[in-house]
């Protein structure tokens, strides 16, 4: 920058006998330089400055109107002195000395004073919560009250906070909406101490090594485990830890679960998933085990009656399916239920005991 500034006034390193002029604010006297540089089609990295003194240059730009040679020459003169008195720059900015110390500093220390700069005075903290994950956000919401919750719904995209509500135990849910209502007077200080406060908690939490809760592991390993091994396993469970046990219980989702979990009018869905083959091996295999048999009946009662006869035939077809077939078929149709859940065609029914 000041070589082009030179370049534009070659003898205004000299000229160090000009005054700078007295009624110019700093303001003023930075005005001038960019628009000169802009002038001449210098660049400037004007955007890497903070929001408020990109404002503050932008109107003071507009505010101003002409400045004789004589100003000019005196504000440039100044400028390049100034320069000339640099010995080293710094980043300015904890984010930017962080860029600088990539590699150089852990990655605990790192991500701690990453932290500082989510809740600095000029940034928003709702801007990072809105941007989590529900599976980050729900935990935080089932443990605050119903007031702090009311806020960080109403201040969530309508999308995401409606998810979120659907999570909550119903009498919850109806509280926390209730209390929505009320919150049309809070004010925008409150909603940021809020905001920081459960930014805080969340960034406090330490890293997981694994993404899932130990229910929803151990839940979704005996959802593919045969039948033989998950009871015993589940009976263990209940000598070792009843509470524990419970919880396994219902986050497992198995094809007996069906009838239980799955909206009569997803069915279709269901089977338009399932390739024909498997569909058809499932049912066959259920026939002789109680619940496996009201599985399959659920199944075949809410298809068209042509469709249900037709897999009828085809199950007569069938014979008896060997036992390690027909658990790798029904598994595949609960694969194809959850791969349904997670991309919003369908949603499971919510044991009535967690409302």
């Amino acid at each position: 920058m000041s070589q082009a500034l030179a370049r534009v006034y070659p003898n205004q390193i000299a000229a160090s006998g000009i005054g700078s002029p007295v009624s110019l604010t700093r303001k003023q006297k930075a005005a001038i330089i960019v628009r000169l540089m802009l002038a001449e089609g210098s660049p400037l990295p004007v955007s890497s400055l903070p929001e408020g003194m990109q404002a503050d240059l932008a109107q003071q730009i507009g505010q101003m109107r002409l400045v004789d040679r004589d100003t000019l020459q005196a504000v440039v003169a100044e400028f390049l002195g100034e320069l000339e008195q640099v010995g080293l720059s710094f980043p300015g900015g904890l984010e930017g000395a962080l860029s600088l110390m990539d590699g150089h500093i852990s990655a605990s220390t790192a991500t701690r004073l990453r932290r500082m700069v989510g809740v600095r005075a000029d940034t928003d903290p709702w801007d990072r919560i809105t941007a989590m994950p529900i599976e980050t956000l729900k935990p935080v919401l089932d443990e605050e009250s119903t007031e702090v919750a009311a806020v960080m719904l109403s201040k969530l995209p309508v999308a995401k906070a409606a998810t979120l509500l659907g999570k909550l135990p119903g009498e919850k849910a109806r509280r926390v909406a209730f209390a929505m209502s009320q919150t049309a007077n809070v004010d925008p200080g409150t909603v940021r101490r809020i905001g920081i406060s459960l930014l805080m908690q969340l960034d406090s939490a330490p890293p997981k090594a694994f993404e899932a809760g130990p229910v929803e592991r151990v839940g979704a390993i005996l959802n593919v485990s045969p039948e033989v091994t998950r009871e015993d396993v589940l009976r263990g469970l209940d000598e070792a830890d009843q509470g524990f046990a419970e919880q396994v219980r219902k986050a497992i989702f198995t094809f007996v679960h069906i009838p239980a979990r799955v909206g009569p009018r997803d069915i279709p869905k269901l089977t338009r998933a399932v390739d024909q083959a498997t569909l058809v091996t499932a049912l066959a295999g259920s026939q002789g085990q109680p619940e496996r048999e009201a599985a399959a009946e659920f199944i075949l009662a809410n298809l068209s009656q042509r469709m249900a006869q037709g897999l009828r035939e085809e199950m007569a077809e069938r014979g008896k399916v060997k036992e390690k077939e027909a658990e790798a078929a029904m598994n595949s149709i609960v694969d194809a239920i959850r791969a349904l859940e997670r991309e919003g065609e369908l949603s499971l029914i919510q044991d009535e005991e967690e409302d």
